[in-house]
């Protein structure tokens, strides 16, 4: 479990290709000192689990699903990350419970630069954007964002001057691509109302 809140932006050192899938070589830093082999981390939001720490690297594996569904399957050397270590017991919850799971990925449409605020508008499939709304909760390449907008085919996030220092979304081009996951309350709402909201374990 994560909460959003980036710890680390770090880039990739190698993509190792590894028959249907990748090992990912990715700068770890100070805190590969607080990380452990087994340990998860959320990488531009999507849950790996550490398989080697070395010289202050991570090396992660994602297999065909995971490279498909996310961002991740574009990474190069050099390449960006957004890092989350997995929550512990304890830990502030600053963002929100987020998953490490992709649901989708989301291109940026167009961004309004104010001075050093910006807004930004992402287009996906409407199945998504009905797990979403005005002044809830997203995941976008790991970083926990409130929504502003949400339209049928797409959504605004309003991002302050921290967020864009301090994640990779600052450098984010027109045209590319993230990794969004939706709140994980609102999948639960979507699927008790697509059921009438019955309870099939209910006597009458």
């Amino acid at each position: 479990m994560f909460t959003g809140i980036v710890r680390q932006v770090s880039p990739v050192a190698e993509v190792v290709s590894q028959g249907p899938g990748k090992r990912l070589i990715v700068e770890a830093g100070p805190l590969a000192a607080t990380t452990a082999i087994g340990d998860s981390v959320a990488i531009n939001g999507c849950c790996l689990t550490v398989i080697e720490q070395q010289d202050g690297r991570w090396g992660f594996d994602a297999g065909e699903e995971t490279l498909g569904r996310t961002n991740l399957g574009r990474l190069q050397p050099g390449s960006l990350v957004n890092l989350e270590p997995a929550l512990r017991v304890g830990d502030p919850l600053g963002g929100h419970w987020v998953t490490g799971h992709v649901d989708t990925t989301a291109t940026l449409a167009s961004r309004l630069d104010d001075r050093d605020w910006s807004r930004f508008w992402f287009a996906l499939e409407p199945r998504w954007t009905a797990q979403m709304v005005p002044k809830g909760s997203v995941t976008v390449d790991g970083v926990s964002l409130t929504l502003v907008d949400v339209a049928p085919e797409r959504f605004s996030v309003a991002l302050i001057p921290h967020t864009l220092s301090a994640t990779t979304l600052g450098r984010l081009a027109v045209g590319e691509r993230v990794n969004v996951e939706t709140d994980l309350l609102a999948k639960y709402v979507e699927k008790c109302l697509a059921a009438g909201g019955a309870n099939p374990g209910a006597k009458g």
